[in-house]
Parts: C-alpha cells; sequence; structure tokens
C-alpha cells in the first residue's frame, strides 16, 4: 500500500490549538466526548489521537468523571514540530519508491526520493519549529478577524 498524506497533523493541531484556548479561561480540561462535538466525530477517535500527543509529553490525559485532557506545558513552550512529529511518528513524508532496477533511473530511484525526502522533511520540521502553539491560537484568532472569516479556535 502506498504512503498518502493524512490529516494526522491537522487533527492533531486542532486538538492542540483547542486545548491552549481552554488552557486561557474556561476549564483547562477538555473531554474526548466534548471534542468529538467539536471536531465532528467520535470520542474513540480522540482519544487516539491523543495516545501519541501524551506519550510525546504534550498532553496529560486523566481518565473517568471529570476526566480529559489538557497542555502538558505552556503554549509558549511547545513547537508545531513537536505536535508534526507526535503526530505522524517516524513515517515519511512521502513514500520512497521501490522499482525493480533495469535502468539508470529505477537503479537510483528508491534512493533519490529517500534523500529528497529527508531533505524536505528537514525543511518542514525547520519551519514548524520557529513556530509555537501560542502562535497558532494567535494566527487562528487573526483569521477570525480577517474580513470573512469563518475559523475559530473556540
Amino acid at each position: 500500500m502506498e504512503n498518502v498524506l493524512d490529516i494526522r497533523f491537522c487533527r492533531a493541531l486542532q486538538v492542540m490549538i483547542r486545548l491552549a484556548v481552554a488552557a486561557e479561561g474556561e476549564s483547562a480540561v477538555l473531554s474526548s466526548t466534548r471534542f468529538a462535538e467539536e471536531l465532528g466525530t467520535n470520542p474513540s477517535l480522540v482519544r487516539k489521537l491523543l495516545v501519541p500527543l501524551a506519550a510525546g509529553g504534550l498532553v496529560v490525559s486523566t481518565k473517568g468523571r471529570g476526566g480529559g485532557a489538557k497542555l502538558a506545558r505552556p503554549a509558549e513552550e511547545i513547537t508545531l514540530a513537536e505536535i508534526y512529529r507526535c503526530a505522524v511518528g517516524d513515517k515519511p513524508l512521502w513514500a520512497s519508491p521501490d522499482c525493480e532496477h533495469v535502468c539508470e533511473t529505477t537503479a537510483n530511484a528508491t534512493r533519490y526520493f529517500a534523500d529528497l525526502t529527508a531533505e524536505a522533511e528537514q525543511a518542514v520540521l525547520a519551519s514548524l519549529g520557529d513556530r509555537t502553539l501560542a502562535d497558532s491560537v494567535r494566527e487562528f484568532r487573526s483569521i477570525d478577524a480577517e474580513p470573512g472569516g469563518k475559523a475559530s479556535a473556540e
């Protein structure tokens, strides 16, 4: 099966932005049921999204009545690169082709695409490493303030 870009980072970032907003006011702890309602999905999927974020030290989860998830550290101290790494793990940005070596192109394709993917991934991580979760919350809010803006972090 071919690797394709997926939505894990996007969903993980949505969860983290929502937790950052929650940490500013209301309750810092949000339940998987509440997340599911807001994301239009089911609580089980939300809990699966939270597992790598908790394993990466970005989120703290508590079980039981009144339980839920909250940020493990302030939003200013969490980079988007950390969220990305937790969400996608070691899955490469693109899949390298596995070709039968019948000519110069196919003989070098796997190595070439692996190197190209590593370079692109480093560029992505460098870009995401310069931005914090707090920056993302501010960016979401500025979208809402733009004429015709419909996005909201809350």
